[in-house]
Protein backbone atom coordinates (compact mmCIF):
# COMPACT_ATOMS: atom_id res chain seq x y z
CA UNK A 1 0.00 0.00 0.00
CA UNK A 2 2.58 2.26 0.80
CA UNK A 3 6.52 2.38 0.66
CA UNK A 4 7.87 3.25 3.73
CA UNK A 5 11.70 1.61 4.59
CA UNK A 6 12.83 -0.46 7.48
CA UNK A 7 9.68 -0.16 9.43
CA UNK A 8 10.41 -2.39 12.56
CA UNK A 9 7.47 -3.28 15.00
CA UNK A 10 7.82 -2.61 18.65
CA UNK A 11 5.60 -1.94 21.10
CA UNK A 12 4.74 1.12 22.70
CA UNK A 13 2.70 3.44 24.83
CA UNK A 14 -0.12 5.26 23.90
CA UNK A 15 0.01 8.86 24.72
CA UNK A 16 -3.22 10.11 24.26
CA UNK A 17 -3.77 14.10 24.37
CA UNK A 18 -6.12 15.27 27.04
CA UNK A 19 -7.29 18.80 26.71
CA UNK A 20 -8.11 20.87 30.33
CA UNK A 21 -10.79 22.40 30.87
CA UNK A 22 -8.49 24.43 33.11
CA UNK A 23 -6.02 25.90 30.55
CA UNK A 24 -6.15 28.60 27.86
CA UNK A 25 -9.37 29.69 26.34
CA UNK A 26 -7.34 31.86 23.55
CA UNK A 27 -5.26 30.78 20.78
CA UNK A 28 -3.36 32.64 18.00
CA UNK A 29 -5.16 33.57 14.36
CA UNK A 30 -1.86 34.73 12.97
CA UNK A 31 -0.40 37.37 14.54
CA UNK A 32 -3.28 37.82 17.13
CA UNK A 33 -4.56 36.46 20.00
CA UNK A 34 -8.16 35.42 19.92
CA UNK A 35 -10.83 33.09 21.69
CA UNK A 36 -10.67 29.88 20.25
CA UNK A 37 -14.24 29.29 19.65
CA UNK A 38 -13.44 32.82 17.49
CA UNK A 39 -10.46 31.06 15.19
CA UNK A 40 -12.96 28.24 13.49
CA UNK A 41 -14.91 31.55 11.95
CA UNK A 42 -12.10 33.27 11.39
CA UNK A 43 -10.25 30.69 9.58
CA UNK A 44 -13.62 30.06 7.55
CA UNK A 45 -13.94 34.15 6.54
CA UNK A 46 -10.38 33.63 4.74
CA UNK A 47 -11.01 30.61 3.21
CA UNK A 48 -14.71 31.16 1.46
CA UNK A 49 -12.90 34.56 0.66
CA UNK A 50 -10.13 32.93 -1.51
CA UNK A 51 -12.10 29.93 -2.31
CA UNK A 52 -12.79 30.62 -6.25
CA UNK A 53 -8.73 31.61 -6.57
CA UNK A 54 -7.41 29.10 -4.64
CA UNK A 55 -5.19 27.73 -7.15
CA UNK A 56 -3.86 31.09 -7.95
CA UNK A 57 -3.37 31.54 -4.02
CA UNK A 58 -1.18 28.62 -3.58
CA UNK A 59 0.06 29.88 -7.18
CA UNK A 60 1.59 32.78 -5.53
CA UNK A 61 2.24 31.57 -2.25
CA UNK A 62 4.92 29.08 -3.29
CA UNK A 63 5.67 30.45 -6.70
CA UNK A 64 3.99 27.65 -8.82
CA UNK A 65 5.97 24.89 -6.89
CA UNK A 66 3.07 23.68 -4.72
CA UNK A 67 2.35 21.60 -8.08
CA UNK A 68 5.57 19.89 -8.10
CA UNK A 69 5.31 19.33 -4.20
CA UNK A 70 1.54 17.70 -4.50
CA UNK A 71 2.84 15.63 -7.25
CA UNK A 72 5.58 14.31 -4.91
CA UNK A 73 4.05 13.97 -1.99
CA UNK A 74 1.52 11.71 -3.88
CA UNK A 75 4.38 9.89 -5.83
CA UNK A 76 6.08 9.16 -2.28
CA UNK A 77 3.27 7.88 -0.74
CA UNK A 78 2.90 5.40 -3.95
CA UNK A 79 -0.98 4.80 -2.28
CA UNK A 80 -3.33 1.95 -4.56
CA UNK A 81 -4.68 -1.41 -4.00
CA UNK A 82 -2.03 -3.80 -5.27
CA UNK A 83 -2.80 -5.88 -8.20
CA UNK A 84 -4.09 -9.34 -6.76
CA UNK A 85 -5.55 -7.80 -3.39
CA UNK A 86 -9.14 -7.93 -3.23
CA UNK A 87 -9.55 -5.14 -0.72
CA UNK A 88 -9.53 -1.71 -1.60
CA UNK A 89 -8.51 1.52 0.12
CA UNK A 90 -10.25 3.73 2.05
CA UNK A 91 -8.59 7.13 1.46
CA UNK A 92 -9.44 10.27 3.63
CA UNK A 93 -8.65 13.79 2.68
CA UNK A 94 -8.99 16.45 5.04
CA UNK A 95 -8.89 19.91 4.49
CA UNK A 96 -9.87 18.53 0.69
CA UNK A 97 -11.79 21.21 -0.42
CA UNK A 98 -10.58 21.85 -3.83
CA UNK A 99 -10.58 17.84 -4.67
CA UNK A 100 -6.31 18.55 -6.21
CA UNK A 101 -4.91 15.71 -4.15
CA UNK A 102 -7.47 13.59 -3.49
CA UNK A 103 -8.11 13.26 -7.23
CA UNK A 104 -4.13 12.87 -8.06
CA UNK A 105 -4.29 10.19 -5.46
CA UNK A 106 -7.07 8.10 -7.07
CA UNK A 107 -5.34 8.75 -10.58
CA UNK A 108 -1.96 7.69 -9.27
CA UNK A 109 -3.99 4.46 -7.85
CA UNK A 110 -5.53 3.75 -11.11
CA UNK A 111 -2.29 4.44 -13.37
CA UNK A 112 0.41 2.65 -11.10
CA UNK A 113 -2.02 -0.18 -10.12
CA UNK A 114 -4.81 -0.46 -12.35
CA UNK A 115 -6.57 0.23 -9.02
CA UNK A 116 -10.02 1.72 -10.18
CA UNK A 117 -12.07 0.43 -6.83
CA UNK A 118 -11.03 2.52 -3.39
CA UNK A 119 -12.71 5.14 -1.92
CA UNK A 120 -11.91 8.84 -1.58
CA UNK A 121 -14.09 11.15 1.35
CA UNK A 122 -12.93 14.60 1.36
CA UNK A 123 -13.48 16.51 4.19
CA UNK A 124 -13.24 20.25 4.27
CA UNK A 125 -14.63 22.27 7.02
CA UNK A 126 -15.73 24.68 4.84
CA UNK A 127 -18.49 24.18 2.44
CA UNK A 128 -17.35 26.65 0.12
CA UNK A 129 -14.27 25.41 -0.47
CA UNK A 130 -16.23 21.78 -0.77
CA UNK A 131 -18.44 23.34 -3.70
CA UNK A 132 -15.11 24.49 -5.68
CA UNK A 133 -14.03 20.56 -5.07
CA UNK A 134 -17.53 19.78 -6.11
CA UNK A 135 -17.41 21.72 -9.24
CA UNK A 136 -14.42 20.20 -10.21
CA UNK A 137 -15.58 16.76 -9.91
CA UNK A 138 -18.04 16.82 -12.10
CA UNK A 139 -15.27 16.93 -15.22
CA UNK A 140 -13.64 14.25 -13.87
CA UNK A 141 -13.53 10.59 -14.65
CA UNK A 142 -14.46 9.21 -11.59
CA UNK A 143 -18.07 11.65 -11.28
CA UNK A 144 -18.75 9.27 -14.42
CA UNK A 145 -18.53 6.25 -13.13
CA UNK A 146 -21.85 3.61 -12.23
CA UNK A 147 -20.25 3.14 -9.01
CA UNK A 148 -19.66 6.43 -7.17
CA UNK A 149 -16.50 6.21 -5.15
CA UNK A 150 -16.42 10.23 -4.22
CA UNK A 151 -17.92 11.26 -1.16
CA UNK A 152 -17.71 14.97 -0.01
CA UNK A 153 -18.43 15.81 3.77
CA UNK A 154 -18.35 19.29 5.46
CA UNK A 155 -16.27 18.18 8.51
CA UNK A 156 -14.40 19.46 11.45
CA UNK A 157 -10.70 18.08 10.89
CA UNK A 158 -10.19 18.10 15.26
CA UNK A 159 -13.71 16.13 15.27
CA UNK A 160 -14.36 14.28 11.93
CA UNK A 161 -17.42 12.76 14.11
CA UNK A 162 -18.99 11.24 10.90
CA UNK A 163 -15.47 9.08 10.36
CA UNK A 164 -15.69 5.86 12.17
CA UNK A 165 -12.96 4.58 14.27
CA UNK A 166 -10.33 1.98 12.32
CA UNK A 167 -12.40 2.98 9.12
CA UNK A 168 -9.85 4.50 6.61
CA UNK A 169 -6.20 2.91 5.58
CA UNK A 170 -4.81 6.23 4.51
CA UNK A 171 -5.44 10.46 5.95
CA UNK A 172 -3.67 12.88 4.04
CA UNK A 173 -4.03 16.82 4.21
CA UNK A 174 -2.01 19.38 2.28
CA UNK A 175 -1.69 23.04 3.34
CA UNK A 176 -4.43 22.68 6.12
CA UNK A 177 -3.28 21.35 9.28
CA UNK A 178 -1.78 24.55 10.18
CA UNK A 179 -5.47 26.10 10.39
CA UNK A 180 -6.84 24.09 13.32
CA UNK A 181 -7.36 25.09 16.54
CA UNK A 182 -6.16 22.48 18.17
CA UNK A 183 -3.79 20.62 16.25
CA UNK A 184 -3.10 17.79 18.55
CA UNK A 185 -6.55 17.05 18.71
CA UNK A 186 -6.66 16.85 14.96
CA UNK A 187 -3.55 14.73 14.84
CA UNK A 188 -5.47 12.62 17.78
CA UNK A 189 -8.29 12.14 15.50
CA UNK A 190 -6.17 10.64 12.24
CA UNK A 191 -5.01 7.65 14.80
CA UNK A 192 -8.61 7.18 15.85
CA UNK A 193 -10.15 6.54 11.88
CA UNK A 194 -7.14 4.72 11.08
CA UNK A 195 -6.94 1.09 10.24
CA UNK A 196 -3.56 -0.53 11.85
CA UNK A 197 -1.17 -0.67 9.30
CA UNK A 198 -2.44 2.96 8.25
CA UNK A 199 -0.48 6.25 7.00
CA UNK A 200 -1.00 9.89 7.99
CA UNK A 201 0.51 11.99 5.82
CA UNK A 202 0.66 16.01 5.96
CA UNK A 203 2.25 18.30 3.55
CA UNK A 204 2.38 21.90 5.35
CA UNK A 205 4.50 24.82 4.56
CA UNK A 206 7.59 24.93 7.14
CA UNK A 207 10.87 27.06 8.11
CA UNK A 208 13.81 27.68 6.13
CA UNK A 209 16.64 26.82 8.55
CA UNK A 210 19.56 28.52 5.74
CA UNK A 211 19.61 31.87 7.41
CA UNK A 212 20.31 33.38 3.77
CA UNK A 213 17.39 31.76 1.73
CA UNK A 214 14.99 32.55 5.06
CA UNK A 215 16.08 35.89 5.10
CA UNK A 216 15.01 36.19 1.13
CA UNK A 217 12.00 33.90 2.03
CA UNK A 218 10.55 36.23 4.70
CA UNK A 219 11.05 39.49 2.25
CA UNK A 220 8.96 37.80 -0.19
CA UNK A 221 6.30 36.67 2.25
CA UNK A 222 5.88 39.42 4.42
CA UNK A 223 6.32 41.79 1.68
CA UNK A 224 5.22 40.64 -1.59
CA UNK A 225 2.64 38.29 -0.62
CA UNK A 226 0.07 40.80 1.15
CA UNK A 227 0.49 43.07 -1.67
CA UNK A 228 -0.26 40.08 -4.60
CA UNK A 229 -2.96 39.14 -2.58
CA UNK A 230 -4.42 42.47 -2.54
CA UNK A 231 -4.01 43.01 -6.69
CA UNK A 232 -4.89 39.44 -7.33
CA UNK A 233 -7.49 38.63 -5.09
CA UNK A 234 -8.70 42.10 -3.70
CA UNK A 235 -8.09 40.22 -0.12
CA UNK A 236 -4.59 41.99 1.43
CA UNK A 237 -5.80 40.12 4.94
CA UNK A 238 -6.29 36.90 3.62
CA UNK A 239 -2.78 36.54 2.38
CA UNK A 240 -1.47 38.36 5.28
CA UNK A 241 -3.18 35.84 7.89
CA UNK A 242 -2.14 32.92 5.68
CA UNK A 243 1.51 34.18 6.04
CA UNK A 244 1.91 34.60 9.76
CA UNK A 245 0.12 31.14 9.99
CA UNK A 246 3.23 29.70 8.26
CA UNK A 247 4.86 31.06 10.90
CA UNK A 248 3.29 30.19 13.85
CA UNK A 249 2.80 26.69 13.07
CA UNK A 250 5.21 23.89 15.02
CA UNK A 251 8.97 23.43 14.31
CA UNK A 252 9.50 20.28 12.34
CA UNK A 253 10.48 18.32 15.93
CA UNK A 254 8.16 20.04 17.30
CA UNK A 255 4.93 18.31 14.85
CA UNK A 256 7.23 15.02 14.65
CA UNK A 257 6.74 14.87 18.31
CA UNK A 258 2.62 15.89 18.37
CA UNK A 259 2.55 13.29 15.52
CA UNK A 260 3.86 10.31 17.91
CA UNK A 261 2.09 11.81 20.94
CA UNK A 262 -1.00 10.59 18.67
CA UNK A 263 0.30 7.42 19.33
CA UNK A 264 1.85 7.19 15.24
CA UNK A 265 5.38 5.30 14.72
CA UNK A 266 7.52 7.96 12.80
CA UNK A 267 9.46 6.20 10.17
CA UNK A 268 13.09 7.30 9.95
CA UNK A 269 13.79 11.15 10.26
CA UNK A 270 9.71 11.07 9.67
CA UNK A 271 9.54 13.81 7.54
CA UNK A 272 11.62 15.51 4.25
CA UNK A 273 11.53 18.95 3.65
CA UNK A 274 11.07 20.41 -0.09
CA UNK A 275 12.69 23.74 -1.74
CA UNK A 276 14.85 24.09 1.23
CA UNK A 277 12.15 23.50 3.86
CA UNK A 278 9.77 25.72 2.57
CA UNK A 279 7.38 22.81 2.45
CA UNK A 280 7.73 19.39 4.43
CA UNK A 281 6.09 16.24 4.05
CA UNK A 282 5.41 14.32 7.90
CA UNK A 283 4.68 10.56 7.81
CA UNK A 284 3.37 8.47 10.85
CA UNK A 285 2.19 4.46 10.81
CA UNK A 286 -0.46 3.26 12.98
CA UNK A 287 1.12 -0.08 13.98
Amino acid sequence: MFKVSRITRFSRCLVRYQSSSNGPQTTHFGYKTVNKEEKEKLVGDVFSSVASNYDIMNDVMSMGVHRLWKNHFINRLDCGMRPGSNKPLDFLDVAGGTGDIAFGLLDHAEKRFGDNVSTMTIADINPDMLKEGEIRYRDTKWFKEANQRVEFLVQNGETLDKIKDNSKDVYTIAFGIRNFTNIQEGLNQAYRILRPGGIFACLEFSQVENQLIDSIYQLYSFSLLPLAGQLIANDRDSYQYLVESIRKFPKKEEFKGMIEKAGFYVPEKGYEDLTFGVATIHIGVKL
